[in-house]
């Protein structure tokens, strides 16, 4: 069977993070890649491990080369996903996972259309009570909302919805559409 890139995305709260964990330990047959950053790398970090550091020329040379199935910078520093070791993944005979936010999957789907991305959701009952728990005003609770709203609409490109309400059935959907 042909290994998969497999992307998971979905609102905050959804239980994805869970998701991943629970994927990982289910499946000896699923990869993580580290992600690329041109960020500083910290005291203590060692390259290779939590991310690749790349200085800006290099990290220009892999968006030139079209290596970057996906970036996105946050607080001045750039992030990414190495199509070369999503590639070195599958080629050696592993399922890739990716745990991305709905514009970051979207540019992995652009870039590598056969990735099958998939957006995890609990049901609208859920997600509104997990935020009520979280929210600490009426506003912050419409914020949420709001912005669960339009990830959901962003995700058109998924080729696959999961309703996270139920941690074991969702882990089953998954597995399932891993091994279709």
């Amino acid at each position: 069977m042909e290994k998969k890139l497999l992307v998971l995305t979905g609102p905050s709260g959804a239980g994805t993070g869970e998701l991943v964990t629970a994927l990982f330990a289910a499946r000896e047959d699923v990869a993580a890649v580290t992600p690329v950053t041109a960020r500083k790398q910290k005291a203590g970090e060692t390259n290779g491990v939590g991310f690749w550091f790349y200085d800006l020329e290099g990290w220009d040379a892999l968006r030139a080369s079209g290596d970057l199935l996906e970036e996105t910078s946050f607080a001045g520093n750039d992030y990414g996903t190495s199509r070369r070791l999503v590639q070195e993944a599958l080629a050696a005979g592993r399922h890739v996972l990716l745990h991305l936010d709905v514009d970051r999957a979207a540019q992995i789907k652009a870039h590598m259309p056969e990735a099958v991305c998939v957006y995890v959701a609990p049901s609208e009952a859920v997600l509104r009570e997990r935020y009520e728990a979280l929210a600490r005003s009426p506003f912050e609770l419409k914020i949420r909302l709001q912005e669960a709203q339009k990830q959901r609409e962003a995700s058109a490109f998924c080729d696959a919805f999961v309703c996270s309400d139920d941690p074991a059935q969702a882990l089953a959907e998954l597995e399932a559409v891993l091994d279709r």
